[in-house]
């Protein structure tokens, strides 16, 4: 549900004091207000944003203004599906690439061979 207009976009007050501050090439700021939506004035400062871990550096442009700070900086990782399928594809590209080292190798030495 989106914001009501008489109460206008969400801006954390620490976060636009920090910025108007700061001079936009000194380096990121660091802030935990994901949920802070991206004022105009925010356009070419680099933000550290926490992901519950550690910190991810953006660097807002023109296009993501009234976007939220957290939507460029993911809470989570994807690592990959598993099943059968996902196995066999991946044998399929090491045997792929163990096949091309050793094509790779043979001609290394095929090659060091003649010029002797």
């Amino acid at each position: 549900m989106t914001r009501s207009l008489k109460k206008g976009p969400y801006v954390d007050v620490k976060l636009m004091k920090k910025v108007s501050l700061r001079k936009s090439g000194q380096g990121a700021i660091k802030t935990w207000a994901r949920s802070s939506q991206i004022a105009p004035e925010f356009v070419g400062y680099t933000f550290a944003v926490h992901t519950g871990k550690n910190f991810d550096e953006i660097f807002v442009t023109e296009d993501m203004v009234g976007h939220r700070l957290g939507e460029f900086a993911p809470t989570t990782k994807f690592i990959k599906h598993g099943g059968r399928m996902q196995k066999e594809t991946e044998m399929a590209a090491k045997a792929a690439e163990v096949a091309a080292a050793t094509a790779a190798k043979a001609t290394a030495t095929t090659t060091a061979a003649a010029k002797k």
